[in-house]
């Protein structure tokens, strides 16, 4: 079923003349069906080639990759560096090493390495020491290193610590769902931190591959939101879009985004009040992980204290509910949607 155009002439991303098609920098131009746009992670779908090693930014990378792989490379790097030195000693000559256990190789390469590590460290516990220039020699430039190498570790470490970044869970599927007397698209996010979020903003395309002149192209269309904002996020978020006659999603069904490898892009930033910085947060739902005909249950409930508990892992829960036929525009009461309205607290009207 060919995507409706109902909104192809509106401007698009505010441009001076509304008429340059919307592309968010993800390119119009089809080259093959990719995974998704966007992974599950927040990052880009995109693997870089041909940079070379000169244009690697170790200090960026090693802020930026997961702390299992940077404690993974901390560790195996002492260990590589300390066996370095301990080839050196032993190059030097273990008996250069006073207190050294001279006895097999092994012995000899062990107690090398661990007055490496006492020496890297500057822990210094005096059991072995250098002796004669050559070893002196060794010994001093690898305190020097391990002076440098902490430094680092230390600035490494505290750049990770201090680096703000959203921790935004958002719900495994988003749903087609009954939304005043239509259809909505609705997906949950809610903040998996204590810390507080302000002014949260959202923003929704829909990407499809659809036909052109010569071939396939991908085309983005922006999806109006029932509210884009709200003030604070201490409960879950649910980001509805309804599927009115502007909607391009207007009049399709459970069989209709398949064929246009469609694909949902979402960006929400926030104020992080705790350090004091804007964060953004990215994240995708592709066709296939769209459900058809369900809603998300509550996440949060009053406790006998009074006190509201959100539930994160509750975050995904659905229920199977009946729709509307296709094509319906009903407005309902002003009580239909109440359930998503409830979930934000205090929002923000667009």
């Amino acid at each position: 079923m060919p995507i409706s155009n109902a909104r192809s002439d509106a401007p698009d991303f505010d441009h001076p003349n509304g008429k340059v098609p919307l592309d968010p920098g993800l390119s119009q131009t089809y080259y093959g069906q990719v995974r998704r746009i966007i992974n599950k992670d927040g990052t880009f779908n995109v693997r870089r080639t041909g940079a070379g090693l000169r244009n690697l930014n170790i200090y960026q990378y090693l802020l930026v990759i997961s702390w299992t792989r940077f404690l993974g490379i901390i560790i195996a790097g002492f260990f590589v560096v300390n066996s370095v030195f301990a080839v050196l000693y032993l190059i030097t000559g273990i008996h250069h090493l006073s207190g050294a256990d001279t006895g097999t190789m092994l012995d000899s390469f062990f107690s090398a390495f661990f007055f490496s590590a006492e020496t890297f460290t500057t822990v210094g516990y005096g059991n072995i020491s250098p002796s004669g220039l050559a070893s002196n020699m060794v010994a001093a430039l690898e305190a020097a290193m391990g002076l440098m190498s902490f430094a680092l570790a230390a600035a490494l470490l505290f750049g990770r610590f201090s680096r703000p970044h959203a921790k935004l869970v958002y719900s495994e599927q988003a749903v087609i769902a009954p939304y005043q007397g239509g259809r909505g698209l609705m997906f949950r996010v809610v903040n998996k931190r204590s810390n507080l979020l302000l002014e949260l903003e959202a923003r929704v395309l829909l990407m499809t591959v659809e036909k052109a002149d010569h071939g396939l192209k991908r085309v983005y269309r922006k999806l109006d939101l029932e509210r884009f904002a709200v003030d604070f996020l201490p409960l879950t978020w649910t980001i509805v879009h309804p599927i009115d006659r502007n909607s391009p999603l207007f009049g399709m069904d459970d069989n209709s985004l398949a064929p246009l490898q469609a694909e949902i892009l979402l960006q929400i930033r926030g104020f992080d009040d705790t350090f004091n910085q804007w964060v953004h947060s990215r994240y995708s739902y592709r066709f296939d992980e769209i459900v058809w005909g369900a809603r998300f249950l509550p996440a949060f409930h009053v406790d006998e204290r009074g006190e509201t508990v959100v539930d994160v892992d509750r975050i995904s829960v659905l229920e199977t509910v009946e729709l509307p036929a296709a094509g319906d525009e009903g407005h309902g009461s002003a009580t239909e949607g109440q359930d998503e309205v409830l979930e934000t607290g205090n929002r923000k009207q667009p």
